[in-house]
């Protein structure tokens, strides 16, 4: 399987790494970025091409990664699909939006295409997918990052936003992608808290539900990216994790 990457930042990084080590069961051909000297560094690793335009690539992958911004989700997954190729977004705050949502569903469905959407940087997502079968009272996410991964400057514990998770993804855009793939698996909007903490070094997120299943509670304790501190390891690892798992015959989990 070919793949493109757009948006060469440091999940795309972290992917390419994987793949120049043989560690990815797929082939990473193709790099597009606004910024060619990203897109030229990453596709140099693993004599890949770096493509102008997005289209360029179109004709000869079968997938392309989306690792570029929520933006990008609405103005350029559309082409994708429109071409029957299959993409895989990690900007999942794009996806919050109903009607993108389903518009791009629908454009996928139209030319036999699939949206994939990994696990991101959170644990238990598999759960919130079978709790949704039943009745879910209550779902919570409460996300604590160093004041430096929310873009401000702080010594004491701040809570910066508390509420649903679209206006959480709309305040926080490129940090609480965990809100919409929570939200999306739950089929209803969870609610959300932001903590600016000076005394973490971590991205933690605890999740917390209340079903008819019963009630579950998970905490993640991510590692940063060296390249980007707003962006968890754990987010990049389940992309390459989803990759490999397009080939195996032996599906694990919902």
């Amino acid at each position: 399987m070919k793949v493109g990457i757009l948006g060469c930042g440091a999940i795309a990084n972290i992917i390419t790494n994987f793949s120049q080590e043989g560690k990815l069961g797929v082939e990473i051909a193709f790099f597009y970025d606004r910024d060619m000297e990203r897109a030229e560094n990453l596709a140099s690793q693993v004599d890949g091409r770096v493509v102008l335009n997005l289209e360029d690539m179109l004709d000869e992958v079968d997938l392309v990664i989306e690792a570029a911004s929520p933006q990008a989700v609405e103005q350029m997954v559309p082409l994708i699909l429109e071409k029957g190729r299959d993409v895989l977004i990690m900007s999942v705050g794009g996806l919050m939006n109903p009607q993108i949502r389903k518009n791009l569903e629908s454009i996928a469905k139209k030319n036999n295409a699939k949206i994939h959407v990994p696990s991101g940087a959170i644990v238990g997502l598999d759960g919130m997918k079978a709790a949704s079968i039943g009745k879910i009272q209550n779902a919570t996410l409460i996300t604590r990052k160093p004041p430096r991964s929310l873009g401000i400057e702080t010594k004491e514990e701040t809570i910066l936003y508390q509420g649903k998770a679209s206006a959480a993804v709309e305040k926080f855009p490129m940090n609480i992608n965990v809100a919409a793939t929570l939200s999306i698996a739950a089929g209803m909007e969870i609610e959300v808290q932001i903590i600016a903490d000076p005394q973490v070094d971590r991205n933690m997120h605890e999740v917390r539900v209340v079903g008819d299943f019963g009630e579950f509670r998970t905490v993640t304790e991510n590692v940063r990216c060296a390249i980007n501190p707003k962006t968890s390891v754990m987010a990049a690892y389940s992309a390459i994790k989803l990759l490999n798992s397009l080939n195996e015959n032996l599906q694990v989990g919902t």
